[in-house]
């Protein structure tokens, strides 16, 4: 039955031989005159119901229209709705999850790959550190910082930081100035 149904209901536009076969054909000669007039008959009555048909889908149309103004529903939330599904189910087909299982997979040996990269550079950084140029440079820094220390504050029995000595630097220096400007007025008054 459904191949007699899909034979009547063919979907696919008539062909090259097809066309000229139909356009060839004179069926009007192979139909009675009471035949012609049932056919004309049925027609005009298939497109009164087309009619009819196309009407009430606009009234319903309408109703619908109106049954979501009235739910609050507008269009944003139905692209929303729409988005949602069709997500889900772009998200259940077989192309999705094997695309997924394989960036999964690539992200996974990448990960692995860059924290391999990480342990190498750590590893070179402490083999450098641990290197002779590195430790006399270590040595020249530390050198310098003692004697700018000493030259600039004095030796702190207490060994402070460096940040102590730079402020105890500022004070003294701010304290000189102070001092200073204090001569001058004394030797003004003096004068």
């Amino acid at each position: 039955m459904e191949a007699q149904a899909q034979g009547l209901l063919e979907t696919e536009p008539l062909q090259g031989r097809d066309e000229d076969a139909v356009a060839s054909a004179d069926f009007s000669s192979m139909l009675s005159e009471e035949e012609k007039e049932e056919l004309k008959a049925e027609l005009v009555q298939l497109e009164d119901e087309i009619t009819t048909l196309r009407q009430v889908l606009s009234a319903k149309e309408r109703h619908l229209v109106e049954i979501k103004q009235k739910l609050g529903m507008n269009l944003m939330n139905e692209l929303k709705q729409n988005f949602s599904k069709s997500w889900h189910d772009m998200q259940t087909t077989t192309a999705y999850k094997k695309t997924h299982e394989t960036l999964s997979h690539a992200g996974q040996k990448a990960t692995a790959a860059f924290s391999n990269v990480g342990t190498a550079i750590s590893k070179k950084f402490g083999d450098m550190r641990n290197s002779p140029t590195f430790k006399s440079f270590e040595e020249r820094v530390e050198t310098t910082v003692t004697s700018l220390k000493t030259k600039v504050g004095g030796t702190n029995p207490n060994g402070g930081s460096f940040e102590e000595v730079l402020s105890s630097t500022a004070h003294a220096s701010a304290q000189s100035l102070a001092g200073g400007s204090q001569r001058t007025k004394e030797e003004e008054l003096q004068c």
